[in-house]
């Protein structure tokens, strides 16, 4: 009798309980960037990582190497790794590219609005507005990815959330910006909630918009601080 395709997979499982250490060591950096604990252009001395990390060079240079796949970390001839800076230009290409899929994701699902999903919209929405309130950026981050994967889904749209996926990283670099400015905690979440209401009202030209809108007004807010950066950091 022929094994099934469940029979042989049985040997193939991997059970593993517990992180490892590089891989505890790589979200700790990662979330150390990403909520600019480490900013960009700001230097990462081996030797310090080891000593704030607990951890062996070997690890912190793993660890580094990932990170510098991921787009979060460049090394430069004479100063060695140092936190990516997006440019301008950059920026706003992911600018574009997420308001065009955010908007196009969000009139699918005004055009087809399902309650249950509007729900999850609600509470996630609502969970960004706590992260706000405790004045935690990594919470609004994971609260922010999770509210427009449910956006994406809902809409159909698996392909376009691949795409947006693939940027996560640089977006939410992006993100931990813009949500540190004055007055974003007020104005983010309003911003989303009018794409949430519109929605939920069946209008998908209103759900476009707002959610375009709110990708304009982030824009915005990144490029005035990456203009400052840019004119205030010294030469790499």
């Amino acid at each position: 009798m022929q094994p099934t395709g469940r029979d042989r997979g049985d040997g193939l499982r991997v059970e593993r309980a517990t992180k490892t250490l590089r891989e505890l060591t790589l979200d700790k950096m990662r979330e150390a960037i990403l909520t600019s604990h480490f900013k960009p252009g700001e230097r990462l001395v081996e030797r310090d990582l080891c000593a704030q990390l607990g951890v062996s060079r070997t690890i912190v240079r793993e660890v580094l190497r990932h990170l510098e796949s991921e787009g979060l970390v460049t090394s430069l001839a004479n100063r060695g790794p140092i936190v990516a800076r997006t440019s301008r230009e950059e920026a706003w290409q992911i600018y574009e590219i997420r308001a065009s899929l955010e908007a196009m994701a969000a009139a699918a699902c005004a055009a087809d609005p399902d309650d249950a999903a509007i729900s999850e919209l609600q509470r996630h929405l609502k969970s960004i507005e706590q992260a706000y309130a405790r004045k935690t950026p990594s919470a609004v981050l994971e609260a922010t990815s999770e509210f427009y994967r449910v956006l994406f889904e809902a809409a159909g749209h698996t392909i376009a959330w691949g795409i947006v996926s693939s940027l996560m990283l640089r977006i939410n670099q992006l993100r931990s910006l813009t949500i540190a400015d004055s007055n974003r905690d007020q104005d983010g979440p309003r911003e989303m909630r009018a794409v949430v209401d519109a929605i939920a009202a069946r209008d998908p030209a209103a759900a476009a918009t707002a959610a375009r809108t709110h990708v304009m007004q982030a824009a915005a807010i990144a490029r005035r601080i990456i203009e400052v950066r840019d004119r205030t950091a010294p030469p790499e």
